[in-house]
C-alpha cells in the first residue's frame, strides 16, 4: 500500500548560518513524488541490502539551531550529514531526544497516539533519495489489528516528519547507499560545534 504525498527538506549550506539563538521558520516543500520500489522486509542493524538496495543505519547526532530553521546531524562514526528542516519540526525531535513531557499534545504526539489507537508502530525510515539539494524519505508503518492480522504500509513524507516520528516510537532510521555516497561528511562541522560549546543532547550520541 503506497500513499503519496511528499515534502521534502534541503541540503544545500546556502543562506544557512548556525546560531545559538531560537530557530526561525523554515519549510521548502517540492510536491514531486519520484516511485522507488517498496520496501517491506525487516533490517538488521548496521548496513544490510532490501530488494537489491543497500541501506545504512544511522541516528540523530544533534539538531542544532540556524538562521533558516533548524540543522538536523544525522549519521554515524563514519559520516554524518544534515538535513535542514523548519523550526517547529526541529523543536519536536529535540523534544523527543530529551523525551519532555507536554502539557498538551502536539502535532507529532497525535499523529502517534492516533497510531496506537489504531494498532500500528513505526517500523523504520528510509531517506532513499536525494534530487537538486533536496532529500526525499518514506516511512514504513507495521498494523496489526485485533484479529492478529498483520501487514505493513509505505508512505511518503518529509525526511523531518519521519525523523519526528521514528524517533518519538525509537525505530531505526535508514539512509540508501546513493544518499549516504553523495552527501558531504560534516563531522568536522559538528566536532567543531561540540568545541565551542554548541553541544547537542546527550541522547543522540550515537550507540555501537
Amino acid at each position: 500500500m503506497r500513499i503519496f504525498n511528499q515534502r521534502v527538506e534541503h541540503a544545500s549550506l546556502r543562506n544557512q548560518k548556525f546560531s545559538g539563538d531560537s530557530c526561525i521558520l523554515y519549510d521548502s516543500r517540492d510536491e514531486h513524488d519520484p516511485l522507488s520500489p517498496t520496501l517491506v522486509f525487516p533490517f538488521p542493524a548496521g548496513t544490510v541490502r532490501v530488494m537489491n538496495k543497500t541501506v545504512i543505519e544511522v541516528q540523530v547526532r544533534a539538531v542544532l539551531p540556524t538562521s533558516g530553521g533548524c540543522a538536523v546531524f544525522i549519521g554515524n562514526n563514519d559520516k554524518v550529514f544534515i538535513i535542514y528542516v523548519d523550526q517547529t519540526v526541529g523543536s519536536a525531535i529535540t523534544m523527543f531526544m530529551r523525551q519532555i513531557t507536554k502539557e498538551r499534545p502536539l502535532t507529532h504526539d497525535l499523529m502517534g497516539h492516533l497510531m496506537t489507537a489504531l494498532g500500528a508502530k513505526v517500523d523504520r525510515v528510509i531517506i532513499n533519495d536525494l534530487k537538486n539539494a533536496t532529500y526525499y524519505a518514506r516511512v514504513i508503518i507495521r498494523v496489526e489489528n485485533e484479529l492478529q492480522q498483520k501487514k505493513i504500509v509505505e508512505l511518503d513524507g518529509r525526511p523531518s516528519d519521519c525523523i519526528a516520528m521514528a524517533t518519538q516510537q525509537k525505530a531505526p532510521i535508514y539512509v540508501s547507499q546513493e544518499v549516504w555516497d553523495e552527501v558531504d561528511d560534516m563531522s568536522d562541522v559538528l566536532r567543531k560545534m561540540e568545541e565551542e560549546g554548541l553541544k547537542p543532547d546527550p541522547e543522540t550520541e550515537s550507540e555501537d
